[in-house]
C-alpha cells in the first residue's frame, strides 16, 4: 500500500485537468502530440522512481534476509557458529541454585537448539578459555596450530565446525554436561586469537561469535588488545555477541599466598610459614578461620582477626615433619561464592640435615669451631644444619654443590680454581658468608675476590683498624639495619646485641659507595658509621661479608652472648634460601622434568590432584640435543599436588611432588555491566545480553542480510530520481520569463488577454 502512494498522487492529480477551449491551446495541443510519447515515458520512468524508492526504504527498514541457498550465489554457503565459552574459575560465582557457569551453559544449549530447528545450512564450534589457553601455550613451545584442530588433545575444542541437524541438541547436551569449571584464569584474547587460527580465513562463510562471560574487570577495564581483537573480527564481517553470565558483584575472599619464612629447613625442625588472605569484597571480615592440613592430617587452624574491604591479611604458624622428604601443606578457607581461591597447597622438601661447608685459613680453626657451636649447638632443639670443617684446599678439590651454604673464615688466600668453583657455585644460587680475621690481606681481597666490583666480596678494603673505646656517650658498637640477619634485634629487643664490643675490624675506603645500580648494601655498621657487615647479590646467590672475626678475637661477640648464635642461625637461613626451591606453580603450566638418562626410565607415570587422583597418565620422555631425557605434562587444570613416579635404573622408585595453586587475582568478581563495557569498547559493533534475558535470533540464520546494499542503491536511486525529474519538467530562461512578466502585468492594467504570436500564427 505504501508503494501505491507516488501513482495515487499521481491519478489525482489527472483528476483536477479540465478542458478549456482557447485558440492559443491549439498550438500547443499540436506541440504535445508530437513530443507525447517522450513525455510520457518520462513520466512513467519518474513514476516508477519514486515507487522505487519508497519500496526500498520499506525493505532498508525491515532488514532482509536472503535465504541461504539465495546467499550461496553471493558467496555465502553456511552460517558458522562460534561459542568462546569463559571456564575460568570465576564462573564458578554461585548466588541461589545456581551459578554463571551453569546460565552461561544454559545459552549454550539455547543457541544449539534453536539453530538445529532452521532449514538453512549450519556449522557450530564451541571453545571454551581454557582450551584456547592450553593451546597458546603449546603454540609457544612449538607445535603446530593444524595439529591442534585435528588431533585429539586437552586443548581441542569440544566441538570444531559440528554440523547442525536434527540430532545436534542431545550431542550438545551430553558434551555440556560433562563440563566444568576449571581452575585456570584464562581470559578472552587468547580465544579470540584461536578462532582463526583453528576455523581459517573467513571467506565467504557468514560468522555469528557468542563470547560466554562473567566480563570481570581485570581483563576488561584495560581490554586494550581484546578491542584490537573484536574490532578485526567484526571488520570481516562477524556478527558479534557479548553474553554477560552474572548480573551483581559478590563478596569473596581467597588464599593468594603461602610460603616459607626464611629459615633452616630440616626434619624435626620447626619451620615458620605465612598465609596471605585477600578480602576482594566490599566490607570488612572478621575472626577468618584458615584450616591447616600437613600430609592430610589435620592441624589446629590460623586465625585471621580481621581484613579491610579491598586488602590482604598476613599470619604466621608453623609447621614440623620429624621424617625428611617431600611434604604438603594445604590451607583453606570456608566455604563461599568461589570454592578454587579457598584452597593453597606447597610442596617442601626437609632434608635429613642441611649440610654446610666451613672453610678456615688457620690450622686452629678457632673461628670455625665458634661458628660450628653457634650453627649446631647439639641439646634437646635441633637446628637441623650440618656443618663441615675444611682447609682452602677443599674448594678446589671436591664439588661444591651438595651444600647450602659456605664460610671462608680468616682466609689468606685461595687459588684461581677455588675463586672460580666459588663463583660457580654463587652463580648457581648458593650462599656464601665471609668473616675476616689476622691472616686476611686486603691486597689479595681487592685484587682477585672484589675486582673492582667484578669479583664476589662486596667492597673494597683498605686494611686492618682499631675502634677507639668510647668513655663518654658509651653507644653501643654495633648499629644493625633492617635486614632479614638482624631484624629480631630491631626496636627494644636489642639488649644482646647492644653489649656487643668491636676492638678491630676491617675498614673501607671512605670515599666509597654502592653504585646506583649495584645490589651491595651496608646492613650493619659500627658507631663511627664505617661497614661492618655487607651484603650483595652474584649471579643468583648472596654474599655476607662481617669485616671481623667470627671467634671472639676481634671482639667479644662469641662469648657468651646469645645473640651470637641467634644472628648467625637467621644468617644462615638467609644464605641457604634459594629462589628456585620450593616453586608454587600455576594451574595451566605444564610439569617439566629434565632426566639423566643414565640413571632414570623414559616412562614417568603422572597422578593427579584430588578428586582427579584416579586419573592417571604414563608419558615417555625424550631426548634432548643436550644428551638428557624431557618429559613434560601439558594439562594442569586444577589445582593441588601432581606426583611424578620416576623408575630408576637401580630398580628403585623416586616420586616427585608438585604443587599449582590458582591465579588468586581471579578471586576479583568486580564485574562491568554493559554501559561500562560500550566506554570500553567504542568503535566495535556488538550486541550486549545478559544471559538470563538473551532471546535467541532465528532471523540471523536465514542468511545473508541484504539491507546494507539495499540503502546503496537507494541513494543511487534517489539521486537518479532527481535527475530524471530535473529532465522531465519545464525550465524556461530567465529573460523570456521576465518578460513574461511584465507581459502580464500590462495586460492585467489594460484589461486585454495576452496573446502568444505563436498562437496568432496557428490561428490562421
Amino acid at each position: 500500500m505504501i508503494v501505491a502512494v507516488p501513482l495515487l498522487i499521481h491519478l489525482i492529480n489527472m483528476l483536477r485537468h479540465r478542458r478549456v477551449p482557447w485558440a492559443a491551446m491549439e498550438f500547443l495541443l499540436a506541440s504535445r502530440k508530437r513530443n507525447r510519447t517522450r513525455v510520457l515515458l518520462k513520466q512513467l520512468l519518474l513514476l516508477a522512481a519514486r515507487m522505487a524508492a519508497v519500496a526500498l526504504v520499506v525493505m532498508v527498514l525491515a532488514q532482509p534476509l536472503l535465504h541461504n541457498r539465495l546467499g550461496s550465489l553471493l558467496g555465502q554457503s553456511k552460517t558458522r557458529h562460534i561459542v568462546l565459552l569463559d571456564d575460568s574459575f570465576s564462573m564458578s560465582d554461585r548466588w541461589a541454585d545456581t551459578s554463571a557457569f551453569e546460565e552461561a551453559k544454559k545459552v549454550v544449549e539455547r543457541i544449539g537448539t534453536q539453530a538445529s530447528r532452521q532449514a538453512q545450512s549450519q556449522t557450530f564450534t564451541l571453545l571454551r578459555f581454557s582450551q584456547a589457553a592450553g593451546w597458546h601455550a603449546l603454540a609457544k613451545r612449538g607445535h603446530e596450530p593444524q595439529n591442534m584442530a585435528t588431533q585429539a588433545t586437552p586443548c581441542h575444542p569440544d566441538l570444531l565446525d559440528d554440523a547442525v541437524d536434527p540430532d545436534f541438541p542431545d550431542r550438545l547436551h551430553q558434551t555440556l554436561s560433562a563440563l566444568g569449571v576449571s581452575h585456570t584464569a584464562a581470559g578472552p584474547t587468547q580465544a579470540l586469537e584461536a578462532i582463526d587460527q583453528l576455523l581459517g580465513e573467513p571467506g565467504g562463510d557468514p560468522r555469528i561469535v557468542y563470547l560466554i562471560s562473567d566480563f570481570r574487570a581485570r581483563h576488561w577495564d584495560d581490554p586494550t588488545d581484546l578491542r584490537n581483537h573484536l574490532a578485526r573480527l567484526t571488520k570481516a564481517g562477524a556478527r558479534l555477541h557479548l553474553i554477560n553470565a552474572v548480573e551483581a558483584r559478590r563478596a569473596n575472599l581467597a588464599i593468594t599466598d603461602l610460603s616459607p619464612v626464611a629459615g633452616t629447613r630440616a626434619a624435626g625442625v620447626p619451620l615458620s610459614m605465612e598465609v596471605t588472605v585477600k578480602n576482594f569484597g566490599t566490607a570488612p571480615v572478621k575472626d577468618v578461620p584458615v584450616l591447616l592440613q600437613a600430609d592430610g592430617h589435620l592441624r589446629p587452624a590460623v586465625n585471621i582477626p580481621q581484613i579491610p574491604p579491598g586488602e590482604s591479611a598476613k599470619e604466621r604458624f608453623q609447621v614440623h615433619f620429624p621424617a625428611p622428604g617431600e611434604h604438603v601443606i594445604q590451607m583453606h578457607l570456608e566455604t563461599d561464592v568461589v570454592a578454587a581461591d579457598n584452597f593453597r597447597f606447597r610442596v617442601i622438601d626437609f632434608p635429613e640435615n642441611v649440610p654446610v661447608l666451613l672453610v678456615d685459613g688457620d690450622p686452629k680453626a678457632s673461628d670455625a669451631r665458634y661458628l660450628s657451636a653457634a650453627l649446631a649447638p647439639g641439646g634437646p632443639v635441633p637446628t637441623g644444619i650440618g656443618p663441615r670443617m675444611e682447609g682452602p684446599r677443599y674448594l678446589s678439590l671436591h664439588p661444591l654443590d651438595g651444600f647450602r651454604a659456605i664460610y671462608l673464615l680468616n682466609v689468606e688466600r685461595l687459588d684461581e680454581s677455588a675463586i672460580r668453583a666459588l663463583e660457580t657455585y654463587l652463580r648457581s644460587g648458593g650462599g656464601v658468608g665471609i668473616f675476616l680475621g689476622e691472616q686476611c690481606r686486603a691486597g689479595f681481597i681487592n685484587e682477585e675476590l672484589h675486582r673492582g666490583g667484578e669479583g664476589f666480596f662486596p667492597v673494597p678494603l683498605e686494611g686492618q683498624a682499631e675502634l677507639l673505646v668510647d668513655r663518654l656517650q658509651r653507644a653501643p658498637d654495633l648499629e644493625v639495619g633492617d635486614h632479614p640477619i638482624f631484624r629480631i634485634f630491631a626496636g627494644k629487643r636489642n639488649s644482646f646485641i647492644s653489649t656487643v664490643i668491636v676492638h678491630r675490624y676491617f675498614s673501607v675506603p671512605k670515599a666509597w659507595e654502592p653504585g646506583p645500580d649495584s645490589t651491595t648494601r651496608v646492613i650493619a655498621r659500627l658507631r663511627n658509621g664505617a661497614p661492618l657487615a655487607v651484603e650483595r647479590n652474584f649471579g643468583e646467590g648472596r654474599v655476607v661479608a662481617l669485616l671481623t672475626t667470627a671467634a671472639p678475637t676481634w671482639n667479644n661477640w662469641a662469648r657468651n652472648n646469645p645473640s651470637f648464635v641467634v644472628a648467625m642461625l637467621e644468617m644462615q637461613a638467609f644464605l641457604a634460601s634459594r629462589p628456585d626451591a620450593d616453586v608454587s606453580h600455576v594451574v595451566g603450566t605444564p610439569v617439566e622434568l629434565k632426566l639423566d638418562p643414565a640413571q632414570y626410565d623414559t616412562a614417568v607415570r603422572f597422578a593427579m590432584p584430588g578428586e582427579h587422583a584416579t586419573a592417571a597418565a604414563t608419558i615417555d620422555a625424550v631426548p634432548t640435543p643436550e644428551g638428557s631425557l624431557r618429559v613434560s605434562l601439558p594439562a594442569t587444570d586444577f589445582s593441588g599436588t601432581y606426583e611424578a613416579a620416576l623408575a630408576r635404573k637401580d630398580g628403585t622408585k623416586e616420586v616427585r611432588r608438585y604443587a599449582f595453586n590458582v591465579e588468586a587475582e581471579e578471586g576479583d568478581l568486580k564485574t562491568l555491566g554493559g554501559r561500562e563495557l560500550a566506554e570500553r569498547l567504542q568503535g566495535i559493533q556488538y550486541d550486549y545480553h545478559q544471559a538470563s534475558l538473551f532471546e535467541y535470533a532465528a532471523s540471523e540464520l536465514a542468511g545473508y542480510n541484504i539491507s546494507e546494499p539495499l540503502l546503496y542503491l537507494l541513494v543511487l536511486l534517489l539521486i537518479g530520481e532527481q535527475i530524471l525529474a530535473w529532465s522531465a519538467s519545464y525550465h524556461p530562461p530567465v529573460r523570456r520569463g521576465v518578460a513574461r512578466a511584465s507581459s502580464l502585468r500590462s495586460s492585467r492594467g489594460t484589461g486585454e488577454r495576452p496573446v502568444a504570436s505563436g498562437a496568432r500564427g496557428g490561428a490562421r
